[in-house]
């Protein structure tokens, strides 16, 4: 029976580690191939110039900026709301109460609802409903709901991870609630709530459906929250799917897969460096 379990265990730990390995050099080889198909375009010219002509070949500059536009108004939206909604379910509601249980299962199901879902409410609510149309706006208020799931859970999770001693201290010392909260737990676990932050943000940076339904595909560099923009993931689905720079769309790829490896990376450095 020893041998038995012994044999088990060794094949179901191989199968293992012949998945995470797969897994690893999958990834490696879609990095490679669009690192090769896509580094040798991206330069300062397809950077900073405008696409070109009706085909909308050359540069990407407008399309860069409508991107960091939707990502960064959508974290300014969301933030202090699922920031909020996580202080009020770890310290103000009951642990087991009804009200935290629907929350905390409507936060968990919203984050596996496909893009796509997203895209046809935004549509149908921010741009047709409440007329703000195909505009910052309302591709920032679709991403907002994207990655409000997100951040609310990894906020939630951070708070939960202070130790209960910092806050005895601070009760022992005289403050108040609110000072314990904002001044002890906030302080102590704000390193892993930016990490939350900027991996949300890393999403709805490269974020498809959502943005083409609610902010459009216009070609131009959004200035106004009510004017619309073609984010850089809209602007890869172009190229690619109507063949009009199969080379434009591997540089845009590339970049876009140099941003988001940075959002990542840099999360974790800021956390770290702010935890010190």
């Amino acid at each position: 029976m020893y041998e038995l379990r012994k044999a088990l265990n060794n094949i179901f730990l191989t199968l293992t580690w012949i998945a995470s390995v797969s897994v690893i050099l999958i990834l490696l080889f879609i990095i490679a191939y669009i690192t090769y198909k896509g580094a040798p375009v991206v330069n300062l010219k397809f950077i900073t110039t405008w696409p070109q002509g009706y085909e909308a070949k050359g540069g990407i500059w407008p399309t860069i900026i409508t991107t960091f536009y939707l990502t960064i108004f959508s974290a300014a939206i969301v933030t202090p709301i699922a920031v909020g909604g996580a202080i009020y379910l770890t310290e103000y509601s009951k642990p087991f109460s009804r009200f935290s249980r629907y929350v905390r299962f409507a936060a968990d199901t919203l984050s596996s609802v496909p893009s796509i879902v997203y895209g046809i409410f935004g549509f149908a609510f921010f741009v047709i409903y409440l007329g703000f149309g195909w505009s910052m706006l309302s591709g920032s208020l679709t991403l907002a709901l994207m990655i409000l799931p997100l951040i609310l859970r990894s906020t939630e999770e951070a708070i939960l991870d202070v130790p209960y001693g910092y806050k005895e201290a601070s009760y022992g010392l005289g403050a108040t609630k609110w000072q314990t909260i904002s001044r002890v737990v906030l302080r102590t676990a704000f390193p892993r709530i930016l990490t939350g932050v900027i991996l949300g943000m890393g999403r709805a940076f490269g974020e498809t459906a959502a943005v083409m339904l609610t902010a459009g595909m216009a070609l131009n560099i959004p200035i106004s929250v009510f004017d619309g923009g073609r984010n850089m993931s809209s602007h890869l689905f172009l190229l690619a799917t109507e063949g009009i720079s199969l080379d434009a769309a591997f540089g845009t790829a590339f970049l876009l897969l140099v941003i988001i490896l940075f959002f990542n990376v840099g999360a974790k450095r800021i956390a770290r460096r702010v935890g010190k």
